[in-house]
């Protein structure tokens, strides 16, 4: 049974940490038995926007290394606090005129999972190579694959084309994967979005002609990451069930 906020308030980031790095082992053993193949890892990424950098530390201390964070000030300010070695994955809606705040800002920057349309893989390719010409960034197409108007991303019909953009003409950039967030349901994202991203990896990997296990599938978040493991998922994206229920700030 999933654990409550108030009951996640009495355990500690690390405890709270190690539940889910369990979770996330017990998913993956269940994957491996269930379609009879050797257990593939499955990154952890700890979201952790909202949070002040000593929650963060709480979990670098307990040998955490991959962080998320929704919004570009918000890791610019946190990525100096943090130690050399953490990987930082950008996993908000970016606008065009962020990217530079972004690129300059997080030189530890690892993934950008968020490009959902050619002008926006272009203007990080360019930021990206004038800033770091020695190593390309890892980037991830975010696919709306409910249909929501109100989700980011790009249309399933259209990833197999930017995957190619991305792959033959971005040098600063190296295609890793597709991300989804998917509409929720009772148990978290439908397990048709997840089959959306699956299907949209195989489109994708034959269009640049790798095999599709080459591309990871970035999709489940602490309502359904267990399921999303279940279902492929290579990078799960968790935050409350680590580090509690978020406080945002008062409108003013």
């Amino acid at each position: 049974m999933r654990l409550g906020f108030r009951a996640l308030a009495a355990m500690g980031i690390p405890e709270q940490l190690a539940q889910v790095q369990e979770k996330v082992r017990g998913a993956v053993a269940a994957r491996a038995a269930a379609v009879t193949t050797p257990e593939a890892p499955v990154r952890l990424v700890a979201v952790s926007k909202t949070k002040p950098v000593e929650d963060l530390k709480a979990a670098y201390d307990a040998g955490h290394r991959h962080f998320g964070e929704n919004y570009v000030q918000e890791l610019v300010e946190k990525s100096p606090q943090m130690p050399a070695d953490v990987q930082w994955h950008f996993i908000g809606h970016l606008q065009s005129n962020k990217v530079g705040m972004l690129v300059k800002g997080c030189p530890g920057l690892t993934c950008l999972e968020t490009i959902d349309s050619e002008k926006l893989a272009r203007t990080v390719d360019k930021a990206w190579k004038a800033a770091y010409p020695e190593r390309p960034l890892g980037v991830m197409v975010q696919v709306n694959s409910s249909g929501e108007e109100t989700k980011n991303g790009v249309e399933p019909s259209e990833v197999a084309d930017l995957c190619k953009v991305i792959a033959t003409e971005c040098e600063g950039l190296r295609l890793v994967g597709l991300m989804t967030i998917g509409a929720p349901d009772y148990s978290g994202c439908r397990t048709e979005d997840f089959e959306t991203l699956k299907r949209c990896r195989a489109e994708a990997a034959a269009a640049i002609g790798v095999e599709t296990d080459a591309l990871e599938l970035s999709m489940g978040m602490s309502a359904d990451y267990e399921n999303a493991i279940r279902e492929g998922s290579t990078s799960v994206r968790v935050g409350s069930s680590i580090f509690g229920a978020r406080h945002y700030p008062a409108k003013s």
